[in-house]
């Protein structure tokens, strides 16, 4: 967290008090950013028609608000931001109940303030934008990033002292990929490495990670194939040694066929594969079909290397095994926030060339 930020509790349950008049609520649909559908105004994050050839543990996490986010333009003057939203409240015996259900703003990469709120039935989370010694705000784009737990359902939003308009669309990220993708222990929603490369490169990023899945499913390559996407990440297979153990040309294979069947709706996009990062139980370690991770990251690899060869010209490969070392594991298999850094560093480095528009050629 940057030491500009400000973490401010929720006053009353409908943001504290009003010493300037809001405008009228607005619909949060233009507003929002990070969707892959919407299942009666609710961000889900699989086909909500097609949840039937899913795992159940896939369809579960698919309904979890995963780095789904608001982003607005504020004019000159404008105070703050208010939300109106609802979230579930979790049992007395939850073990997430714990779990701080922070809002946090953000202006391109810095993070400017966040409030944080306890789950509600329905409430109100005031956000100030930042000013300049008690002058009012310059305005500007900035980027709310809503809590994860109890899948918080945005309601509407109005602007304090000011004006609000949707933010400029970026060009869209798909993300797909496990429970490291999905963002596990990150300490906020914004420290994920797919959050912090977006930010870096200037996209809309749609997380598609599903914790525990990623395991080569068809019927999510095809769910991708269909949504609306500018360049396109692949980050898959650690649950792939364990989880539900898969041999090496098992994974081949379905890398092949995955990216196949994502290539049919998006033939022409950049699409990056990232392999399994370090996880050091398993590198060595033969699962119950006799594969280490490690010759399953080297399946994964040869079968995009294979591919591009073989004409995809917009397929590129990078190797999760040197991106992090033992210290940027929070539990040895997740990344703590300083591997969700370092990931997302290497991805937007990785994928920073092939955003960049063609060079016009010289001469005849």
């Amino acid at each position: 967290m940057g030491n500009d930020a400000r973490c401010e509790p929720l006053t009353t349950a409908f943001g504290g008090p009003r010493s300037e008049a809001p405008v009228h609520w607005l619909d949060p649909s233009p507003f929002l950013r990070g969707t892959a559908w919407l299942d009666g105004g609710r961000p889900v994050r699989a086909d909500p028609d097609d949840l039937e050839r899913l795992p159940w543990d896939i369809a579960e996490r698919a309904a979890l608000p995963i780095g789904v986010r608001i982003e607005f333009t504020a004019a000159p003057g404008t105070r703050a931001v208010e939300l109106r939203y609802r979230a579930a409240v979790p049992a007395p015996d939850d073990p997430l109940r714990a779990l701080r259900h922070c809002f946090a703003l953000w202006r391109g990469t810095r993070l400017v303030g966040e409030v944080c709120a306890p789950p509600a039935p329905e409430a109100v989370v005031r956000l100030p934008l930042p000013s300049d010694g008690g002058a009012p705000s310059d305005g500007g784009v900035f980027t709310l990033h809503l809590p994860e737990d109890q899948a918080p359902v945005p309601l509407a939003l109005r602007a304090v002292g000011g004006a609000l308009s949707p933010a400029p669309a970026r060009p869209r990220w798909l993300v797909h990929g496990d429970s490291i993708t999905e963002g596990w222990w990150s300490t906020r929603p914004a420290h994920s490495w797919p959050a912090t490369a977006g930010r870096l490169l200037g996209l809309d990023t749609v997380n598609l990670g599903y914790a525990g899945g990623a395991r080569g499913e068809l019927p999510l390559a095809e769910h991708l194939s269909r949504l609306q996407g500018d360049l396109i990440t692949l980050a898959f297979g650690t649950n792939c040694w364990s989880r539900v153990p898969a041999t090496a040309d098992w994974l081949y294979a379905t890398v092949r066929a995955f990216v196949g069947l994502v290539r049919q709706g998006h033939p022409d996009a950049p699409l990056l594969i990232v392999s399994p990062v370090l996880r050091p139980e398993a590198e060595h370690t033969r699962n119950a079909l006799g594969a280490t991770l490690t010759e399953l990251r080297r399946a994964m690899e040869r079968a995009g290397r294979d591919l591009a060869t073989e004409g995809d010209t917009h397929l590129l490969v990078l190797s999760g095994r040197p991106l992090l070392g033992p210290e940027h594991l929070a539990d040895g298999l997740h990344p703590n926030d300083a591997g969700h850094a370092r990931m997302a560093a290497a991805v937007a480095e990785a994928l920073r060339d092939a955003l960049k528009p063609p060079r016009a050629r010289s001469g005849p």
